[in-house]
């Protein structure tokens, strides 16, 4: 795994995990590599200093305080949920049906799809970012 320091076209610097640095090229060319903050597509990587750490030493993560509404609220959602990427329709019509045991999940699912959970009684809402790709 290599981490990113990433800066989108608005200034807004985020950290970004990915596989290898061809999976980022990769990633970004699809315009699936998107601000933490704006959700803008626009993203670069930005100068940084390397990072070496030595046993038994954590690693910092950006302070509650220091981070946007936005942010907190990304952060909630990618530790208190399951990301399902673009099985979350029938993932949610599982669990509503009994078919699979009932837990939060997150992920992406078609207009449609959603449309379609709403009409046949499934509570779903849209989040206001795109959920980060997951490297398995």
């Amino acid at each position: 795994m290599i981490r990113y320091t990433l800066r989108c076209a608005e200034g807004h610097d985020f950290d970004g995990w990915f596989r290898s640095a061809g999976d980022f090229d990769r990633l970004k060319a699809a315009g699936q590599v998107t601000c933490a903050t704006c959700g803008g597509a626009d993203v670069e990587k930005a100068l940084m200093a390397p990072s070496v750490a030595s046993r038994g030493e954590p690693t910092l993560r950006p302070a509650a305080e220091d981070m946007t509404p936005l942010e907190k609220l990304r952060r909630h959602v990618e530790t208190t949920s399951d990301y399902v990427g673009m099985s979350f329709a029938a993932e949610a019509r599982a669990m509503h049906e009994g078919t699979r045991p009932e837990r939060a999940i997150h992920g992406e699912a078609r207009i449609d799809e959603a449309r379609k959970l709403l009409e046949d009684g499934i509570p779903v809402a849209p989040l206001p970012f795109r959920p980060r790709s997951r490297v398995s």
